[in-house]
């Protein structure tokens, strides 16, 4: 019996301390992130924001987003779509005003999967968003196997959702993207453009090495699709992309492909812990 109990604290210990070093003592309004080989802990001040400038048309329906009071009422985050003016008011490129944020995407599929039914559900989608079955079916069609990024129980570890929460969302991040300008820039969708509403996927995050740890501010989505299940990023960081050097090389070799978009994520960030155990070799 004592030596039963022993073991039981022994593994309650271990679980304690597997918790803590995977993040399960987040706050409510953080994430955990990567950068530079390490692990980080994002810590989000405000909601997001998708620009949606007055001469966009963004849902496509011939009406410039100036006079069209119906585009304002559900933010548009677009991936592919690359605005000329940041959160702050910085007009040009935000790919030279403002520090990206690179959204690591498992569109590869473990198993796999060909199972519709596999796919994020409709219970925590706005409406208008493509889910459940439909999207398994759809992305099925698309890819050949229902990518990692939309699967409501993915074969392989994810940052957002962050622990706890539904597949499909994360803290303070928009509950829907629209892949349309990017499958159709990719060939996976025919002309003319149209809006390709999805839940938020499963996805981890890197940032640039020099900005591991940096104050509150605001930061642009870079969606990397990764290709190749080699390259994704463990749990505790030691292998798979980690860093922007590993994106760069991901996207030489064929693997990744990285592309702008409309979508700001605000939050500081700090490199987790201080014993540097994530640190990859």
């Amino acid at each position: 019996m004592k030596n039963k109990l022993s073991r039981l604290v022994i593994l309650i210990g271990c679980g304690v301390m597997a918790s803590a070093a995977y993040g399960q003592h987040l706050k409510i309004n953080q994430t955990l992130g990567y950068g530079e080989g390490e692990l980080l802990n994002f810590t989000y001040g405000q909601n997001f924001d998708c620009i949606d400038q007055p001469f966009d048309d963004l849902n496509y329906n011939g009406i410039k987003a100036a006079q069209d009071p119906g585009e304002m009422q559900t933010p548009i985050c677009q991936v592919g779509t690359q605005p000329s003016i940041n959160p702050p008011g910085q007009l040009g490129n935000p790919r030279s005003t403002t520090e990206p944020i690179f959204v690591l995407v498992p569109m590869f599929s473990v198993n796999d999967d060909q199972n519709p039914d596999d796919a994020i559900s409709c219970n925590n989608v706005v409406e208008g968003t493509i889910c459940g079955s439909t999207l398994g079916t759809t992305l099925i069609g698309l890819f050949g196997a229902l990518p990692e990024a939309f699967k409501a129980q993915p074969l392989v570890y994810t940052q957002c959702p962050e622990p706890g929460s539904a597949p499909g969302t994360c803290t303070m991040h928009a509950s829907r993207l629209d892949l349309g300008p990017v499958l159709a820039e990719l060939g996976y969708l025919p002309p003319p453009k149209g809006n390709t509403f999805v839940p938020t996927p499963n996805h981890s995050h890197v940032l640039l090495n020099q900005d591991i740890n940096i104050p509150p501010i605001w930061w642009q989505v870079i969606p990397v699709l990764v290709l190749n299940q080699a390259d994704w990023p463990n749990q505790d960081g030691t292998s798979g992309i980690t860093s922007y050097a590993d994106i760069q090389a991901a996207e030489q070799a064929g693997d990744a492909i990285a592309a702008p978009s409309n979508f700001f994520l605000f939050f500081s960030s700090v490199v987790s812990g201080s014993d540097h155990m994530h640190m990859k070799m």
